[in-house]
């Protein structure tokens, strides 16, 4: 299977600022997308995996360019679409991704890390002072 997405098909779902460029966050999520979901029994179509990671890749955005949510005149006020969270439910765009991963691979990998399953381990390999 191969992902292959351009940033005309992100720009399909989500409005992008013409000075970000798309190409980083349609890497990394053709990456994620790439290992989460095509070893699961290789059922999903290239047409499934490429909507999952152009849905993916506009969540990857929001990180950058955070999505407004209401805007005030008087007074001036901007409000961004924000949620207190981790992962891809910090956004609708994540949210879908999941969604339209209906085999889990991505809410596996969502949870965990929310867990912390992917935690740095340190190992001491020099010697005990006592040994020295």
């Amino acid at each position: 299977m191969t992902i292959s997405i351009t940033s005309t098909d992100v720009e399909g779902i989500i409005e992008v600022a013409d000075s970000i460029s798309l190409t980083p966050f349609i890497d990394a999520a053709i990456d994620l997308v790439t290992q989460c979901c095509t070893n699961l029994d290789d059922d999903y179509t290239n047409i499934q995996l490429n909507r999952i990671a152009v849905w993916l890749a506009a969540h990857f955005y929001t990180v950058r360019d955070m999505r407004t949510e209401s805007e005030k005149a008087g007074s001036v006020g901007e409000k961004f679409q924000s949620k207190v969270d981790v992962g891809f439910s910090t956004s609708h765009y994540g949210q879908m991704a999941m969604r339209l991963d209906y085999k889990g691979g991505l809410a596996r990998l969502d949870n965990k890390l929310k867990k912390g399953g992917s935690s740095p381990k340190m190992t001491w390999v020099g010697k005990e002072e006592d040994d020295i």
